[in-house]
């Protein structure tokens, strides 16, 4: 019966696998270098170069500052990366930072991570309804002292790691730490680890890591602040979908992302993807699963640190030619425990180029789509037959009364 339904169910799952997309893509020769054209290892700069077929994405994400990682798409397979590190490292960045051919660039956009935000949960998750006393000092991510990357770096694995503590006298981190782990990928895939993010060959991971770091309160809960720049007059959008992914986090369902809103639709631009979710373990299970609330985007009054790479390659004035917005992202619901519990916590997300990853159906999906709509199917064919069969013996049976 499974396996006659598992047939009779074929064609309409071809259909909606059809309809769902195919996740897969092609590969990009990725390379990983750490602080080019440099011999320091005190500051921190990590160049991602994504070499596709006819094009290139490259991705700098930095300490310099606040934690920053700037997007470049360039229509050469061939354009590089130039930094002037004593113009980087100058009161006056603007220039310190470009893609060679200038000419090449198509796209550009920047996320700079700014400020952990840290309140009293005890009554309320919601970051916009907790009142101002509830706040503690903000933790400023551009006054942090960054480890060096050059032994935190695996250009066999694709993976950096960007690890940093308060520089603050006042606020005592003891051995904890604050982290943003980097991921580039070569082509499409699914990630092993919760939340088992969908990815191509377009886009890395940023995972957003609390260690140790000890809270300020008994209900401690933590916000992010992130701001983006994008090149020009375009700006960002702040969209929300069910994700039809069952089978890797079943409880939750929500994708959220940032996606720019391009000048005309045969322009290609960028997003910045997450799941609702975030995770109270290291080694996360579904059990260690929280929360994370994003609120709406700010596209007034938002300003970028002085001190972040976006300077350095955008130019000074920067909110004046460019479009900045800003964006909230909590972490721990209503009835989620809160940080104190574990003194750990992770977020991760995916900055990209072109279409963001879309979920299609699991073969999990498909299979029990194949047992739910197949079986009626076979049902209705065996009992139209019996009807048939029936009827003709009653029909044969049959004597007229004198």
């Amino acid at each position: 019966m499974l396996a006659g339904s598992s047939w009779a169910s074929l064609p309409l799952l071809w259909l909606v696998g059809t309809l769902a997309g195919d996740p897969a893509g092609y590969r990009r020769q990725v390379s990983l270098e750490y602080n080019p054209g440099s011999n320091s290892t005190s500051d921190n700069l990590l160049h991602v170069r994504a070499v596709g077929h006819n094009d290139t994405i490259h991705y700098v994400w930095s300490t310099i500052g606040a934690p920053t990682v700037l997007l470049v798409y360039t229509g050469s397979p061939s354009s590089t990366l130039h930094v002037n590190w004593t113009k980087l490292l100058s009161p006056s960045p603007s220039g310190a930072i470009q893609i060679e051919p200038t000419s090449s660039v198509l796209y550009s956009t920047a996320v700079i991570f700014t400020k952990v935000f840290e309140y009293n949960g005890a009554n309320t998750s919601d970051l916009l309804k907790v009142p101002v006393d509830d706040f503690y000092p903000t933790y400023n991510l551009a006054n942090f002292t960054w480890e060096s990357l050059g032994n935190k770096m695996n250009k066999t694995t694709l993976t950096a790691t960007f690890q940093g503590v308060s520089s603050s006298p006042h606020e005592a981190f003891g051995n904890g730490s604050i982290s943003f782990q980097v991921t580039a990928y070569e082509e499409s895939s699914r990630d092993a680890p919760l939340p088992r993010l969908l990815h191509t060959a377009n886009c890395s991971k940023v995972r957003f890591v609390m260690s140790g770091v000890p809270p300020r309160g008994n209900h401690s809960r933590f916000a992010l602040e992130m701001v983006t720049v994008e090149y020009g007059v375009e700006h960002k959008q702040l969209e929300s979908f069910r994700s039809i992914d069952d089978e890797y986090t079943p409880t939750i369902f929500e994708m959220a992302q940032l996606v720019s809103v391009p000048h005309n639709q045969s322009t290609k631009s960028s997003f910045f993807q997450w799941k609702t979710t975030a995770y109270s373990a290291q080694h996360p299970e579904r059990s260690d699963t929280i929360h994370c609330q994003y609120y709406p985007l700010q596209t007034t009054n938002c300003t970028v640190p002085l001190a972040s790479i976006a300077h350095a390659y955008f130019g000074e004035e920067l909110e004046r030619h460019h479009g900045v917005a800003a964006i909230n992202i909590s972490f721990g619901g209503e009835d989620s425990e809160a940080y104190e519990a574990r003194r750990y916590l992770s977020w991760s997300a995916l900055i990209g180029f072109g279409e963001p990853p879309k979920d299609a159906f699991s073969t999990l999906v498909i299979a029990i789509l194949a047992v739910g709509l197949g079986t009626p199917v076979v049902l209705l064919v065996v009992g139209s037959i019996t009807a048939l069969v029936t009827k003709k013996k009653r029909y044969s049976e049959y004597e007229p009364i004198n």
